[in-house]
Protein backbone atom coordinates (compact mmCIF):
# COMPACT_ATOMS: atom_id res chain seq x y z
CA UNK A 1 0.00 0.00 0.00
CA UNK A 2 1.73 3.37 -0.96
CA UNK A 3 1.07 6.12 1.55
CA UNK A 4 -0.30 9.31 0.49
CA UNK A 5 1.88 12.45 0.70
CA UNK A 6 1.03 14.78 3.26
CA UNK A 7 2.30 17.48 0.54
CA UNK A 8 2.87 17.02 -3.10
CA UNK A 9 4.32 19.91 -5.45
CA UNK A 10 4.35 19.17 -9.19
CA UNK A 11 6.33 21.81 -11.51
CA UNK A 12 5.06 24.53 -9.25
CA UNK A 13 5.47 28.08 -10.89
CA UNK A 14 5.27 31.17 -9.08
CA UNK A 15 6.08 35.02 -10.64
CA UNK A 16 5.74 38.52 -8.73
CA UNK A 17 5.29 40.42 -11.88
CA UNK A 18 8.51 40.12 -13.96
CA UNK A 19 10.31 38.33 -11.40
CA UNK A 20 10.09 34.57 -11.99
CA UNK A 21 10.30 33.13 -8.34
CA UNK A 22 9.76 29.63 -8.43
CA UNK A 23 10.53 27.56 -11.84
CA UNK A 24 8.72 24.60 -11.80
CA UNK A 25 9.24 22.95 -8.19
CA UNK A 26 8.73 19.04 -8.09
CA UNK A 27 8.60 17.64 -3.93
CA UNK A 28 6.72 15.19 -2.04
CA UNK A 29 6.62 15.22 1.86
CA UNK A 30 5.66 12.31 3.33
CA UNK A 31 3.39 11.83 6.47
CA UNK A 32 5.43 12.43 10.28
CA UNK A 33 8.28 13.69 8.19
CA UNK A 34 10.79 16.34 8.66
CA UNK A 35 11.22 17.80 5.80
CA UNK A 36 13.80 20.76 5.85
CA UNK A 37 14.39 23.47 2.93
CA UNK A 38 17.82 24.81 2.24
CA UNK A 39 19.34 27.53 0.21
CA UNK A 40 20.55 31.41 -0.17
CA UNK A 41 17.86 34.30 0.21
CA UNK A 42 15.83 34.67 -2.66
CA UNK A 43 16.20 31.24 -3.39
CA UNK A 44 12.39 31.25 -3.41
CA UNK A 45 11.99 28.79 -0.10
CA UNK A 46 9.89 30.93 1.87
CA UNK A 47 7.56 31.90 -1.10
CA UNK A 48 7.42 28.12 -1.50
CA UNK A 49 5.90 27.51 2.10
CA UNK A 50 3.48 30.32 1.20
CA UNK A 51 1.93 28.47 -1.28
CA UNK A 52 1.39 25.42 0.47
CA UNK A 53 -1.03 27.44 2.77
CA UNK A 54 -2.27 29.67 -0.32
CA UNK A 55 -1.00 32.76 1.12
CA UNK A 56 0.16 32.87 -2.08
CA UNK A 57 -1.77 31.94 -5.04
CA UNK A 58 0.98 29.80 -7.67
CA UNK A 59 0.75 30.64 -11.64
CA UNK A 60 0.92 27.11 -12.73
CA UNK A 61 1.44 23.63 -11.75
CA UNK A 62 -0.25 21.80 -8.94
CA UNK A 63 0.01 21.69 -5.36
CA UNK A 64 -2.00 19.13 -2.62
CA UNK A 65 -1.83 18.77 0.53
CA UNK A 66 -2.84 15.44 2.34
CA UNK A 67 -5.03 14.73 -1.08
CA UNK A 68 -6.56 17.88 -1.80
CA UNK A 69 -5.56 20.56 -4.07
CA UNK A 70 -4.60 24.11 -2.43
CA UNK A 71 -6.89 26.79 -3.47
CA UNK A 72 -8.58 25.24 -6.32
CA UNK A 73 -11.08 22.96 -7.32
CA UNK A 74 -10.83 20.14 -10.28
CA UNK A 75 -13.16 19.16 -12.52
CA UNK A 76 -12.44 17.16 -15.39
CA UNK A 77 -9.72 18.67 -17.08
CA UNK A 78 -10.50 22.49 -15.23
CA UNK A 79 -9.04 24.36 -12.45
CA UNK A 80 -11.70 26.43 -10.33
CA UNK A 81 -10.58 28.44 -7.89
CA UNK A 82 -12.07 27.94 -4.31
CA UNK A 83 -14.13 30.95 -2.36
CA UNK A 84 -12.07 32.40 0.03
CA UNK A 85 -14.18 31.28 3.13
CA UNK A 86 -12.91 27.29 1.43
CA UNK A 87 -9.62 28.70 1.34
CA UNK A 88 -9.48 29.58 5.44
CA UNK A 89 -11.12 26.41 6.56
CA UNK A 90 -8.59 24.41 4.75
CA UNK A 91 -5.94 26.78 6.11
CA UNK A 92 -6.64 25.36 9.52
CA UNK A 93 -5.20 22.73 9.14
CA UNK A 94 -1.74 24.02 8.68
CA UNK A 95 0.26 25.64 11.56
CA UNK A 96 2.73 27.98 10.30
CA UNK A 97 5.49 29.92 12.27
CA UNK A 98 7.18 32.74 10.54
CA UNK A 99 10.48 34.53 11.75
CA UNK A 100 8.81 37.23 13.02
CA UNK A 101 6.65 36.15 16.26
CA UNK A 102 3.51 37.83 15.37
CA UNK A 103 1.74 38.19 18.53
CA UNK A 104 -0.79 40.02 19.43
CA UNK A 105 0.68 42.63 21.73
CA UNK A 106 -2.20 43.22 23.57
CA UNK A 107 -2.76 39.86 24.68
CA UNK A 108 -1.09 37.91 27.10
CA UNK A 109 0.68 34.77 26.35
CA UNK A 110 -1.79 31.93 26.87
CA UNK A 111 -5.03 34.75 25.49
CA UNK A 112 -2.63 34.53 22.02
CA UNK A 113 -2.79 30.56 22.43
CA UNK A 114 -7.09 30.52 23.35
CA UNK A 115 -7.89 33.05 19.96
CA UNK A 116 -7.94 31.40 16.75
CA UNK A 117 -9.68 28.43 18.64
CA UNK A 118 -12.51 30.88 20.03
CA UNK A 119 -12.49 32.68 17.46
CA UNK A 120 -11.77 30.41 13.97
CA UNK A 121 -13.52 26.87 15.47
CA UNK A 122 -15.89 28.02 18.14
CA UNK A 123 -14.51 26.41 21.18
CA UNK A 124 -15.71 27.72 24.84
CA UNK A 125 -13.01 29.65 26.36
CA UNK A 126 -12.80 27.11 29.18
CA UNK A 127 -11.76 24.11 26.42
CA UNK A 128 -9.49 26.95 24.75
CA UNK A 129 -8.17 27.55 27.61
CA UNK A 130 -7.16 24.14 29.03
CA UNK A 131 -5.68 23.10 25.81
CA UNK A 132 -3.19 26.55 25.93
CA UNK A 133 -2.43 25.85 29.53
CA UNK A 134 -0.69 22.42 27.76
CA UNK A 135 1.02 23.84 24.79
CA UNK A 136 2.38 26.44 27.51
CA UNK A 137 3.80 23.82 29.26
CA UNK A 138 5.17 22.03 26.40
CA UNK A 139 6.91 24.33 25.13
CA UNK A 140 8.34 25.00 28.37
CA UNK A 141 6.56 28.23 29.03
CA UNK A 142 3.94 27.20 31.57
CA UNK A 143 5.08 30.02 33.84
CA UNK A 144 5.09 32.46 31.66
CA UNK A 145 0.77 32.26 30.68
CA UNK A 146 0.02 35.98 31.91
CA UNK A 147 2.27 37.55 30.89
CA UNK A 148 2.41 39.81 27.47
CA UNK A 149 4.77 39.54 24.51
CA UNK A 150 6.38 42.82 25.34
CA UNK A 151 7.77 41.07 28.45
CA UNK A 152 9.04 38.10 26.82
CA UNK A 153 12.36 37.52 25.21
CA UNK A 154 12.40 36.64 21.45
CA UNK A 155 12.96 33.08 22.28
CA UNK A 156 9.85 33.13 24.16
CA UNK A 157 7.69 34.66 22.01
CA UNK A 158 8.34 32.41 19.22
CA UNK A 159 7.87 29.59 22.00
CA UNK A 160 4.53 31.00 22.71
CA UNK A 161 4.10 31.50 18.56
CA UNK A 162 4.73 27.67 18.25
CA UNK A 163 2.01 26.72 20.77
CA UNK A 164 -0.44 29.51 19.07
CA UNK A 165 -0.12 27.29 15.53
CA UNK A 166 -0.16 23.83 17.52
CA UNK A 167 -3.71 24.96 19.18
CA UNK A 168 -5.64 24.48 15.75
CA UNK A 169 -4.03 21.00 16.43
CA UNK A 170 -2.77 20.79 12.19
CA UNK A 171 -1.93 17.83 10.58
CA UNK A 172 1.11 19.93 9.10
CA UNK A 173 3.42 22.57 10.51
CA UNK A 174 5.33 25.01 8.50
CA UNK A 175 8.28 26.50 9.83
CA UNK A 176 9.87 29.83 7.98
CA UNK A 177 13.14 30.33 9.36
CA UNK A 178 11.78 30.38 13.04
CA UNK A 179 15.09 31.12 14.63
CA UNK A 180 16.70 33.57 12.52
CA UNK A 181 15.50 36.52 13.87
CA UNK A 182 16.87 35.17 17.80
CA UNK A 183 19.53 35.44 19.62
CA UNK A 184 21.75 32.59 19.12
CA UNK A 185 21.61 31.69 23.07
CA UNK A 186 17.61 31.53 22.86
CA UNK A 187 17.83 29.54 19.43
CA UNK A 188 18.39 26.18 21.28
CA UNK A 189 15.35 26.78 23.33
CA UNK A 190 12.67 26.63 19.97
CA UNK A 191 15.17 23.87 17.89
CA UNK A 192 14.08 21.67 21.17
CA UNK A 193 10.32 22.40 20.78
CA UNK A 194 10.60 21.73 17.23
CA UNK A 195 12.46 18.28 17.95
CA UNK A 196 9.95 17.39 20.29
CA UNK A 197 7.00 17.98 17.63
CA UNK A 198 9.84 15.65 14.96
CA UNK A 199 9.28 12.80 17.46
CA UNK A 200 5.77 13.34 18.44
CA UNK A 201 5.47 12.75 14.19
CA UNK A 202 4.36 15.93 13.13
CA UNK A 203 4.71 16.41 9.93
CA UNK A 204 7.41 19.47 9.23
CA UNK A 205 8.25 21.78 6.49
CA UNK A 206 10.85 24.09 8.07
CA UNK A 207 12.61 26.66 5.91
CA UNK A 208 16.11 26.44 7.72
CA UNK A 209 20.12 27.82 8.11
CA UNK A 210 19.99 25.57 11.30
CA UNK A 211 22.46 22.92 9.02
CA UNK A 212 22.92 20.76 13.06
CA UNK A 213 18.98 20.63 12.98
CA UNK A 214 18.51 19.45 9.54
CA UNK A 215 20.90 17.28 10.31
CA UNK A 216 20.05 15.60 13.24
CA UNK A 217 15.95 16.25 13.18
CA UNK A 218 15.50 16.09 9.38
CA UNK A 219 14.32 13.39 7.25
CA UNK A 220 14.35 15.06 4.02
CA UNK A 221 16.76 17.99 2.29
CA UNK A 222 16.15 20.14 -0.35
CA UNK A 223 18.90 22.64 -1.48
CA UNK A 224 16.97 25.53 -3.64
CA UNK A 225 18.38 28.34 -5.86
CA UNK A 226 16.99 30.52 -8.20
CA UNK A 227 13.42 29.12 -7.60
CA UNK A 228 14.67 25.27 -8.46
CA UNK A 229 15.31 22.10 -6.79
CA UNK A 230 18.91 21.92 -7.12
CA UNK A 231 19.67 18.77 -5.06
CA UNK A 232 17.68 16.74 -2.56
CA UNK A 233 18.31 13.92 -0.12
CA UNK A 234 18.96 12.84 3.17
CA UNK A 235 20.25 15.49 4.86
CA UNK A 236 23.31 13.38 6.46
CA UNK A 237 24.41 12.59 2.48
CA UNK A 238 23.56 15.87 1.01
CA UNK A 239 25.57 18.36 3.62
CA UNK A 240 28.24 16.11 4.11
CA UNK A 241 28.80 15.06 0.44
CA UNK A 242 26.88 17.47 -1.81
CA UNK A 243 26.78 16.20 -5.44
CA UNK A 244 26.21 19.38 -7.19
CA UNK A 245 28.45 22.36 -7.34
CA UNK A 246 25.92 25.60 -6.46
CA UNK A 247 25.13 22.83 -2.90
CA UNK A 248 28.69 22.62 -2.57
CA UNK A 249 29.39 26.51 -3.16
CA UNK A 250 26.57 27.02 -0.78
CA UNK A 251 27.54 24.16 2.15
CA UNK A 252 31.09 25.97 2.23
CA UNK A 253 30.15 29.41 3.53
CA UNK A 254 27.78 27.93 5.87
CA UNK A 255 29.17 24.98 7.47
Amino acid sequence: MTVQPMVKAEAVHKSFGLAHILKGIELEVAPREVFCLVGPSGSGKSTFLRCINHLEQINAGRLWVDGELVGYRQKGDKLYELKDSEVAAKRRDIGMVFQRFNLFPHMTAIENVMEAPMQVKGESKATARARAERLLDRVGLADKAANYPSQLSGGQQQRVAIARALAMEPKLMLFDEPTSALDPELVGDVLDVMRGLAEDGMTMIVVTHEMGFAREVGDALVFMDDGIVVEAGNPRDVLSNPQHERTKAFLSKVL
